[in-house]
Parts: structure tokens; C-alpha cells; sequence
């Protein structure tokens, strides 16, 4: 299934796609896509609906992010070979775990926000991934049972608060619309093999991150079961898993995002983002 969120901020209405790549609305018969809203029972329940009998949304407008609000935003730091080697870091020998605050979620078509005094605003396109079950002390081989489906997301960052401020990752990377999320929320039985999607970004129509999720370091069961060993998982935290090489960061000289720009993205089966660049108020 292809579920997604559509309307105005803050007023969204689930929906789902049909055979045809129809909105059909979901409103009254399922909760919001958030929480428990994806654990692995409420999405079965919304797999035995009859999408053709939901009413055909003509003109859905804005989509949503693919979630209502999530419990955790988690990302996973320089987990694609050749990312690391384009910064100059060593690869990490155990995955490098931080936090996006939970306010950065927008929607996949919305505007990024240069925050005041930014000159460092960098894109990365990554897969995301949703846990729809409790996860704690996981084995690999477990892992995936407890994905409830991944989305498209761009961890956008801002790399002087990143790097140049002190203390952690997380205030270079939490700005509002520094998480856009979907279009789609895609169910894990429609992604057989999360290791083998192609990944791309463009800023202004030139292609500048085009990869494949075979050269990320850790691979998602390893990242769930991993994670699973310090902190319990819950339905609705996303995880947002590293992004290929081709950042702004990366580039000689580097190059950062400035009001004006459009960046696009796409994870292969995962639905687009296009986002215009914007200064903050």
C-alpha cells in the first residue's frame, strides 16, 4: 500500500492510493498515520478495506507529510561509503546514532526554511524508515518483522550548527522543514529488498546525489537491531538512514543552499519531494 496525508497543515485527511494512483480518502475509517496508527495491526486493518469502495479524492492539494507526528525522529550518520570518504571521515565501525527534533517533520512538497544566520544549509536525500512494532533486543534476522513500510525523506542540515557550534549533531539538523517526509508512506511487503533503491537529489535541475542504498555501510536490519540494543523502538519512530554522496558539504568549494533554489528528490518506489528554497521571516 501507498498511504499518504493530504490538506491544509495541520488539518490532513489519510488517504491511499489505488490501483490507478488515485487518492481515495480514508477519513472515518482509520486513524491518523502517526503512533500506533502504523503499528503492524492498524495497517493489516487498513489492508482489509476496499479501496475501490472509498470515495476518489479529484483534487487532494497539498500533500502532507506521510506522518501526522512521530514519536522519535531518529537519523543514522555517515552510512554510505562514499559520503564518509567525501568528508573526509573515517567509516564509522558501529552505526552513528542522533536525533532530529520531532518539530523538523513537514511535508515533502512544503518549503525549506533557512534559518535566521544560516550561510550552511545542505540537502540529503535518504531512505526513512517507520517501525510498526516494538522493537527491543532484536536479532537481525528479526529486524525487519518490526518495519512497518519507508518513505522519502531529506535530512536537510545546516552544517556551521552542525559541525562549527559545539555539542551535538541535533541543532544543525532540527530546524523547522529540515524533515520533509513522503510523499508516501509505502508498506514493507512492497519493498522486498530495502538494499537495492536507487537514491537521487537535484538542486536547481542539476543531478548532484545519485546513488543506491547497496553502499550504505550498515543495512536496515543491521540499523533496527542495533538501535534495538540501547533504546525500545515503537510503532511510528522514523528512522532516517544516511545519505550517499553528492552533499553540499562534500562539493570543492562546498555549495549551500540560498533562497530561491529548488531541490527535488526521489527514493526508487518511494514517491518524489520537490522543495522551494526560502529565507525565514
Amino acid at each position: 500500500m501507498k498511504l499518504l496525508r493530504f490538506g491544509p497543515k495541520g488539518a490532513e485527511k489519510p488517504g491511499i492510493l489505488d490501483a490507478a494512483g488515485r487518492v481515495r480518502d480514508l477519513s472515518g475509517r482509520v486513524e491518523d498515520f502517526a503512533g500506533r496508527g502504523v503499528s503492524l495491526e492498524a495497517l493489516e486493518a487498513v489492508g482489509a478495506i476496499d479501496v475501490e469502495s472509498l470515495p476518489v479524492v479529484e483534487d487532494p492539494g497539498r500533500i502532507g507529510a506521510c506522518l501526522g507526528w512521530v514519536p522519535n525522529f531518529y537519523c543514522i550518520g555517515l552510512n554510505y561509503a562514499k559520503h564518509a570518504a567525501e568528508t573526509g571521515a573515517e567509516p564509522p565501525v558501529e552505526p552513528i546514532i542522533f536525533n532530529k527534533a520531532t518539530t523538523a517533520l513537514s511535508g515533502p512538497n512544503d518549503p525549506i526554511i533557512i534559518p535566521r544566520g544560516s550561510v550552511k544549509t545542505d540537502w540529503e536525500v535518504e531512505l526513512g524508515v517507520v517501525i510498526g512494532k516494538r522493537a527491543l533486543y532484536v536479532s537481525e534476522e528479526e529486524a525487519l518483522d518490526h518495519v512497518a513500510g519507508y518513505c522519502t525523506i531529506n535530512d536537510v542540515s545546516e552544517r556551521e550548527f552542525q559541525i562549527e557550534r559545539g555539542g551535538t549533531w541535533m541543532k544543525g539538523k532540527s530546524a523547522p522543514s529540515f524533515g520533509p517526509c513522503g510523499p508516501y508512506l509505502v508498506t514493507a511487503d512492497e519493498v522486498p529488498d530495502p538494499q537495492a533503491l536507487k537514491l537521487s537529489l537535484s538542486v536547481n535541475g542539476e543531478v548532484v546525489q545519485d546513488s543506491d542504498t547497496s553502499d550504505m555501510i550498515f543495512g536496515v536490519a543491521q540499523i533496527v537491531a542495533y538501535m534495538s540494543n540501547f533504546m525500545e523502538l515503537i510503532p511510528g519512530d522514523v528512522i532516517a538512514t544516511g545519505t550517499p554522496s553528492g552533499v553540499g558539504m562534500g562539493m570543492n568549494p562546498p555549495r549551500f543552499l540560498r533562497p530561491g533554489d529548488v531541490v527535488e528528490l526521489e527514493v526508487e518506489g518511494l514517491g518524489r519531494q520537490r522543495q522551494d528554497v526560502v529565507a525565514a521571516e
